[in-house]
């Protein structure tokens, strides 16, 4: 559940936006970041100065600068000042969102007009269960082995649906289009689907597949 308890009415008409290509901030989830360029230096202190203290995550399209028109809107829920003139901050992903007019400030960042209307339900209790969770964990056991990484296999058969599936998406070396796949996603079931068919997709090209990814 959201961790604000905020309602449709509750959020803000527009936000500042942080392109940034691979970095998945979903509903319920945490996002650390590293801020150095001084547009975005400009929109973090913009940002802190807001009721919201939101700022709305979203995936670079091409090189060009075009953007998805779905993001995740993010709270600063965590700052730190460096000494060379860095922010540490940690973003907790509130709720998704389409994007709509965008314009560039005089600070430098972009400021987009939001509309929440098509992912109003991650704003109230989500349904924590999926189709099949013994195929999740087999198919990640399996993705793991393959990749080389190492995991605490107790902690995440304990640990719930909703958690296992933010942290995958996360933490995984999927591409752009795979990872704009798992935001857009209405529900954990989906979810769950659609990451379970990107690592088998990953292990049957590891295993010498020849068909082609899409």
């Amino acid at each position: 559940m959201n961790p604000l308890s905020l309602e449709l009415r509750d959020m803000p008409a527009s936000l500042p936006l942080f392109p940034l290509p691979n970095a998945l901030l979903l509903p319920g989830s945490q996002l650390p970041l590293n801020i150095f360029e001084p547009r975005y230096l400009a929109m973090i202190e913009d940002a802190l100065q807001t009721p919201h203290r939101m700022i709305g995550m979203v995936q670079p399209l091409n090189e060009e600068g075009t953007l998805f028109d779905v993001g995740c809107a993010g709270r600063i829920t965590y700052f730190q000042e460096s000494g060379d003139g860095r922010y540490m901050i940690a973003l907790s992903g509130i709720c998704r969102f389409h994007l709509q007019a965008e314009q560039l400030t005089d600070r430098g960042y972009r400021q987009a007009s939001i509309d929440w209307s098509r992912f109003a339900g991650d704003l109230k209790q989500a349904d924590d269960s999926i189709d099949d969770r013994k195929k999740l964990l087999s198919v990640m056991k399996r993705y793991f082995e393959v990749m080389g990484y190492e995991a605490d296999w107790d902690q995440i058969e304990q640990s719930g649906n909703e958690q296992i599936l933010n942290t995958l998406a996360a933490v995984c070396p999927f591409d752009v289009a795979e990872k704009q796949a798992l935001l857009e996603a209405q529900g954990l079931a989906k979810r769950a689907d659609i990451l379970i068919a990107i690592m088998e997709m990953a292990l049957h090209n590891e295993d010498g597949g020849n068909d082609a990814r899409h």
